[in-house]
């Protein structure tokens, strides 16, 4: 995962071709916050002033800088997998919703 973590706010970082350079957006704001720069020591000053901009024009504007999550999500899978899906969490005696937490914790390395 290309994940940096600037100022304690975590942003996703990959090669903009186009630009040539590297590009960062911070994740978790209610807006865009993005940056470039053409190396790593870069991406660390430019996204701290990015993020600090963001942040100083949500105050002014009275907005909530973070996103909220409810906690809750649609997802759609094939309707085999989902079968199966339920199929295992009963055999392993949890929910279908345990299962899918155990599933993206696993994935997130939580």
């Amino acid at each position: 995962m290309n994940m940096m973590t600037i100022d304690g706010h975590k942003a996703i970082v990959h090669f903009d071709p186009d630009q040539g350079l590297l590009r960062g957006e911070f994740v978790g704001l209610n807006g865009g916050a993005d940056f470039y720069a053409d190396s790593v020591a870069r991406m660390r000053v430019e996204g701290a002033k990015s993020l600090r901009l963001f942040l100083k024009t949500c105050r002014a504007a009275g907005i909530e800088p973070y996103k909220s999550y409810s906690g809750k999500f649609q997802v759609r899978v094939p309707e085999s997998l989902h079968a199966r899906a339920v199929e295992t969490a009963a055999a392993e005696g949890v929910s279908l919703n345990q299962l899918i937490q155990r599933a993206i914790e696993h994935e997130i390395n939580v």
